[in-house]
């Protein structure tokens, strides 16, 4: 069954691909904004809610890249330990694991949160600010 996309998830979709200036974080396909080639790839599942809104749980991946990694978990696991770094890596394999009790409730607020981040984001882009941003988590 597949996970409803919530305004949530689409706010932070965005904050995702605006980050990384809509760019694949694997290949370097420089895409247009608002493309539907780019995507926000989870490492641990958005069905894990304690790490679903987690700026460390996600790379922005071409369509391509996202469907490579998805369709081989060692070679995904491996590249987003790359990606993030062995240590950050296993503190979201971690956080993961962890119940998110209630978290459900907030989904207005994060959805809220990340679309205030993502004005954030694009005005530092309008600024001229270059490469990756960092997205300020919920």
């Amino acid at each position: 069954m597949p996970i409803k996309i919530l305004p949530a998830d689409s706010a932070f979709s965005k904050c995702v691909r605006e980050a990384a200036g809509w760019k694949c974080e694997r290949c370097g396909a420089q895409h247009q904004e608002k493309s539907m080639g780019l995507h926000c790839a989870h490492y641990m599942t958005r069905g894990n809610w304690g790490t679903r809104f987690d700026p460390d749980n996600v790379a922005a991946l071409c369509y391509g890249c996202h469907s490579y990694l998805d369709s081989r978990p060692y070679e995904k696991a491996d590249w987003f330990e790359k990606h993030l770094g062995v240590g950050l890596a296993q503190i979201v394999r971690e956080k993961a694991k962890q119940p998110a009790y209630g978290i459900k409730k907030f989904k207005a607020e994060i959805a809220k949160h990340y679309r205030e981040e993502l004005k954030r984001l694009q005005s530092l882009r309008a600024n001229g600010e270059g490469g990756k941003l960092k997205i300020v988590g919920y």
